[in-house]
């Protein structure tokens, strides 16, 4: 998730006024692509048949806005730092990528396609599993440094998790959704999937890590800084234009079922929590320092929306039932996530009174 602030080790970076809020944009972005996708169907119809090989052409470009912003944070080199803190990362990516996928398709399998089933549309029901299924396969990227601020988290153990996962992310989120989607009876267009992965997450991270070396070596972090403040509006304003897009679309399926959304926000809601919870406990356990376990079970919790959005628009199209579910992570992000900062800070002495309390 982009936020408009850079990525420095011990430099707290902090919840913009416009991502604080960006919950309200989301809404309103909910009932401009609802409103004008009724007003002017054929400007929508003709952006969502603006396809190549599978790839919606405008959201390619709107993606790599929202995307490159954000990976232009991170440092691949804290994979070095991987081993200072190797308890909070092993619970960490065990939760990210053997507990968060998988659940989320359990979840999906009891509630969507099963307790909720007479109350959705009989047609998009593969495509509301499939949502769910890419909105947990990869664990968020930027946003988790604001949530690790906000729990005063171990800086250099954020940093390293996140240039580990989007490492990870490199390589196993195509075949964990290939694998689930499988699972689920869900046809899977590998062809489409594999390029969803060059083009959103192989070829940004090329070129954010050129860039940011560029930038560093032409000014240093002030340069990196003060790019990073000029392109987080645009970053954002991809993201919510692609909202009013997919809303334009998807407006005339929600308005005949309204109550679509609130079903579908219910195993997004268990999953995060239960997976937060989850990481929280077992670094306990292990007796990792709280410093550490505030972001490692926000960084279990936390889903990387953007890729999901993206992924789900190349693999089924804008008006899928899939393309909807990943949005409404978008919708239910930033409120869920401040609400497990505060549970994370008012049981600190709970969770410092266990036994055995590591220094990292």
């Amino acid at each position: 998730m982009s936020e408009a602030v850079a990525v420095v080790p011990g430099k707290a970076p902090s919840l913009g006024t416009f991502e604080r809020y960006l919950t309200l944009w989301v809404a309103l972005c909910i009932v401009v692509g609802i409103g004008l996708g009724q007003a002017m169907p054929g400007p929508f119809e003709a952006i969502g048949a603006a396809t190549v090989a599978e790839v919606n052409l405008p959201v390619a470009v709107l993606v790599w806005l929202m995307v490159i912003p954000m990976l232009l944070k991170i440092d691949l080199g804290a994979l070095g730092q991987v081993g200072r803190h190797w308890r909070g990362i092993a619970t960490t990516v065990g939760i990210n990528w053997l507990v968060k996928p998988f659940s989320m398709a359990l979840l999906g399998w009891i509630f969507i396609a099963q307790l909720f089933r007479p109350w959705l549309p009989e047609a998009q029901i593969d495509g509301y599993l499939a949502g769910l299924i890419l909105l947990a396969a990869a664990p968020c990227t930027a946003m988790v440094f604001v949530w690790s601020n906000l729990v005063e988290g171990e800086p250099h153990f954020t940093l390293s998790q996140v240039a580990l996962n989007d490492t990870i992310m490199v390589f196993a989120f195509a075949p964990i959704v290939g694998l689930l989607l499988g699972l689920s009876s869900i046809a899977v267009p590998w062809g489409t999937l594999v390029l969803s992965v060059v083009l959103y997450i192989v070829v940004p991270v090329i070129v954010a890590q050129l860039w940011r070396r560029a930038l560093l070596a032409g000014g240093g972090e002030p340069a990196l800084a003060a790019m990073l403040g000029r392109l987080a509006p645009l970053s954002l304003g991809a993201l919510l234009l692609t909202l009013v897009l997919l809303f334009g679309l998807q407006g005339a399926q929600i308005l005949r079922q309204p109550a679509v959304i609130a079903l579908l926000a219910v195993p997004i809601l268990i999953q995060v929590y239960g997976n937060a919870a989850l990481a929280y406990w077992l670094n306990r356990r292990l007796g990792v320092a709280w410093c550490v376990a505030g972001p490692s079970a926000l960084i279990g919790a936390s889903n990387f929306f953007e890729l999901a959005v993206a992924t789900a628009i190349a693999l089924f199209g804008f008006q899928s039932g899939a393309a909807l579910a990943t949005v409404v992570g978008v919708l239910v992000e930033v409120p869920v996530m401040l609400s497990v900062v505060w549970i994370v800070r008012r049981s600190r002495g709970w969770y410092e009174q266990g036994a055995g309390i590591s220094p990292g």
